[in-house]
């Protein structure tokens, strides 16, 4: 199966590995209560993300929302209690030192939650990706030029200097957030690593583009659309682990080089960090499992 059939997976994912992403990532940067409401209006609001992207017609709207519910259903069965586990064991580290490659563990982890949940997410992408119609299309192009222009004036208009302090922003909110207040020599590293970062935007809004070419050029040929839906699963859930676990080449590679300088960066500040700093991660560790864990309990 030709990769540009499950390019589309990108575009339409909202509640599919994103849920995941939510849940887990994005946890680190809310309070505990915003992970339940997130979680249990995850069906709501991946629709409209995804209709963002296509404008449903009226026989495709039920159909969308019946299947997102259906996802969030496995989900809480199947994909919460091992977040819970991992989460636990990151809180009972949290008091210690870590290693990058004990970061990366858990990133690992992570990814193969996100997998797991994208490959569950299939049949219905693939359902969705049969009955889209030329107009559907129209708008996925106008959107990713919506989302290209925006990306090209936060990340690619900006010098050097402002691309930095952005990341360095971003990442300082977030942990902060997480550890409380950094003092001058904790913000002084985190802005060295902001400084050296292999971060390099323009790689990636030409990743972005070549994809979007790639897909839009694909779905617009009839015969592909009318592919088997067993045919376009299996694209899907290729690409999926592609975008999840990129192979060896230039943007694996890329992809490769960030993902260790971020287990570097955390290991690197986590360090720095004093007792009651830790204390405060490994609080909000365990309160994040607690809340997936009422979660899990809920009808």
């Amino acid at each position: 199966m030709p990769l540009p059939i499950a390019a589309l997976a990108r575009a339409l994912r909202g509640g599919a590995a994103r849920l995941a992403a939510l849940l887990v990532l994005g946890a680190a940067l809310s309070g505990c209560s915003a992970v339940k409401l997130t979680y249990d209006n995850a069906p709501t609001v991946g629709y409209w993300w995804l209709d963002s992207y296509v404008d449903f017609r009226d026989d495709q709207t039920p159909v969308v929302r019946a299947r997102l519910a259906e996802l969030l259903a496995w989900h809480r069965a199947n994909e919460l209690p091992p977040l819970v586990a991992l989460l636990e064991d990151a809180a009972r580290r949290a008091p210690d030192e870590v290693a990058p490659a004990e970061v990366c563990a858990v990133g690992d982890a992570l990814r193969q939650r996100l997998v797991a949940t994208a490959r569950q997410a299939t049949a219905p992408a693939a359902e969705l990706v049969a009955g889209l119609d030329d107009a559907q299309l129209q708008r996925l192009e106008e959107k990713f030029e919506k989302n290209n222009a925006t990306y090209a004036k936060d990340w690619l208009a900006p010098g050097p200097e402002a691309r930095h302090r952005k990341r360095y922003d971003k990442d300082l909110e977030r942990f902060e957030d997480f550890y409380g207040r950094l003092d001058a020599t904790q913000r002084t590293l985190l802005r060295a690593f902001a400084d050296r970062s292999v971060f390099d935007p323009r790689r990636i809004d030409a990743e972005r583009r070549r994809r979007q070419q790639e897909v839009l050029a694909w779905l617009r040929d009839p015969a592909h659309r009318a592919l088997p839906v067993a045919e376009l699963r299996a694209g899907i859930d290729g690409y999926a682990r592609d975008l999840l676990q990129p192979a060896p080449g230039a943007w694996g590679d890329h992809q490769q080089a960030l993902q260790q300088e971020t287990c570097r960066k955390v290991a690197a500040l986590h360090e720095t960090m004093r007792p009651e700093q830790r204390e405060r991660a490994a609080r909000r560790l365990l309160a994040y499992a607690q809340d997936l864990r009422e979660l899990t309990a809920a009808p």
